[in-house]
This record gives C-alpha cells, structure tokens and sequence, in this order.
C-alpha cells in the first residue's frame, strides 16, 4: 500500500475499498491499467488483439506491461509502454490505449517509435539489422475522423509515392468503428465492463480473472496506486451520493476528501507523492503529467514537494 493512496484517502483507509471496488467494476479495455494486465500478463491474448489489427498470423515470444524504456540521455524523457510485445521474428510492438486527446499528439508515436528502435541494434551491428518496429494506438474516439478502422502509417517518397520500407510502422485504431467485422467485435468488446459481455472467450476469461478471480488483488493494488488518476472522471458520477452519505452523519469521510482532492488536483498530487516517495522516476513523472522534466521539477517545487536529483 503507497503512502501516497494511504494520503488520499485518509485514515480509514481500509473501510474504501467501495471506492476501489466501483472502479474496477466500471473500468474498460480503454484503462490501461486493466489492459497492461490482461494483455501484458498473457500472451495469449496479446497475439488474439494482434492478429485482428495486424490482419495476419502473429506469435509473440515475449510481452511485458507498463514496460519503462529510459531515455540513455541525462534528463532526456522517459516513456511507459502500456504493452510492450516482441514477436518471434524479433518484431518490437508497443500497443498504447487512450480515452481522451490528452497526449495524443502524432509525434507521441514517433518518440514511443525512436525509443524502440534504439534498444534493437547492439555494438558493432550494422544497421539493416534492425527489425522493423510497431506503434499500435487504439483510441477511445477515431483520431483522423474518417470512419476506417484502421489508420496506417507508413514513410513514403514524396516524388514517387513509393514506401520508404525502412521497417517503421505506426497504426492508430478506431475505439468507436462498430463494423461486423474482427476489429467491430473486437472495439466493442473493449467498451464492456462487464466480463459475461465480453463476447471473445479468451478476453471474457482474463478480464474476469481480474475483475473477479484469482488476479483481483493484483488489479485492486494497481487501483489503489493510479486512484485519483480515476477518481476525478469518477467524482462526477459517485462523489455527489458519497458526500449527501457523508454530510448525513456529520462528517467529512475519507472518501470525500479523496473525491474532491481528485476533483481539484488529484492526478498531479498523485504523480507529485510517488515522484516524492521514488515510486516513479523524475522523467516519468513528467511523462505522466505532459510536461518537460524542467517544468515538471518547477510545478513540483512550487506545489511544496521534495524534488528528486535524477541519476
């Protein structure tokens, strides 16, 4: 249990797990804190959501969740792949999922893209060593607001419109194509919170082994260390009934204070704590909140937190 989640809630800690509970219950495919762990945990269903993107046969070899790449330049920016897979023709794939714009910028695919590349070639290789590389963004919205399932990016001659073919490939994946098709029934699967209307057996089966098995306990921790990232979007819909609860019996309960510690501040207090208590890195951090390490370290300061020197 972080200090940080020990803070938010108050001293009565332990009689929240309803907040806890309500979260999971409504969390998605589209948070990536359930999705690291049902796809970077199972190859299995890594290589079923690969398959239905890639349009073809894949096996995976390896795959890791919230996957940490750092930046080998001092104070250089770090970044957390959601899934990070490698294939068997030694292929990197990083699979990233995203609600909303924040972040979303198109040169966020060519960072997470560079950051790959530079991991694949060891001293002394020659560069058409180099595997080709896979950033996978599946969006909530449709990014490019065409209506395709698919959008792939590729580098092209400009004079000749043939590809460039140097291995880089970029795809982003429209959350809301509803088609009758793999990818329809696979999107529409992503926006089921309930594991018995997952209608792909092999993701009902590990969403529910999350949500309500053996691997709960390991889903409630990952709620409980990212809860105010969820409480400010969750306030809005639970926070009104849990403060009329709260204001009946004269009190101000932890959970409200958490709520509306969320409403107001609650990612970047989180994100402060944890950079503070070095459960995440200075860069990462500021990954998390958007901005440059200089910035972040600013923002910090100011706000009264204990900045980290970076190693």
């Amino acid at each position: 249990m972080s200090g940080e989640t020990k803070e938010v809630f108050g001293s009565n800690y332990g009689q929240n797990d309803v907040i806890i509970n309500g979260l999971i219950e409504k969390m998605t495919l589209f948070d990536d804190n359930l999705m690291s762990l049902v796809f970077g945990q199972n190859i299995e269903t890594t290589e079923l959501l690969l398959r239905v993107i890639m349009e073809r046969d894949i096996k995976v070899i390896d795959v890791w969740g919230q996957d940490e790449l750092k930046n080998p330049v001092i104070g250089g920016r770090c970044i957390t792949l959601d899934v990070h897979a490698i294939d068997v023709d030694g292929r990197h794939i990083d699979i990233e999922v995203q609600i909303n714009a924040e972040g979303s910028h198109v040169k966020r695919a060519r960072y997470h893209s560079s950051m790959m590349d530079a991991r694949m070639l060891e001293e002394g290789q020659e560069f058409k060593e180099i595997k080709d590389s896979y950033v996978i963004f599946i969006y909530d919205h449709d990014k490019f607001r065409k209506g395709l399932p698919f959008y792939h990016i590729q580098r092209r001659v400009d004079e000749t419109g043939e590809a460039f073919g140097d291995g880089s490939h970029i795809i982003y994946v429209n959350g809301r194509y509803e088609g009758n098709d793999d990818i329809g029934r696979m999107m529409r699967d992503f926006h089921q919170c309930r594991p018995e209307l997952i209608k792909s057996e092999t993701l009902s089966k590990a969403v529910a082994y999350y949500k309500e098995k053996e691997g709960r306990g390991a889903m409630s921790e990952a709620v409980r260390k990212y809860a105010m990232e969820y409480a400010k979007e969750y306030a809005k819909e639970y926070g009104e009934e849990q403060r009329r609860e709260g204001m009946k019996a004269g009190i101000k309960t932890g959970i409200e204070t958490g709520i509306e510690t969320g409403i107001q501040t609650g990612r970047r207090t989180e994100i402060f704590l944890s950079v503070q208590d070095g459960d995440y890195s200075v860069n990462r951090g500021a990954e998390k909140l958007g901005m440059s390490v200089d910035e972040f370290e600013k923002s910090m300061s100011e706000a009264g937190y204990r900045v980290p020197e970076l190693v």
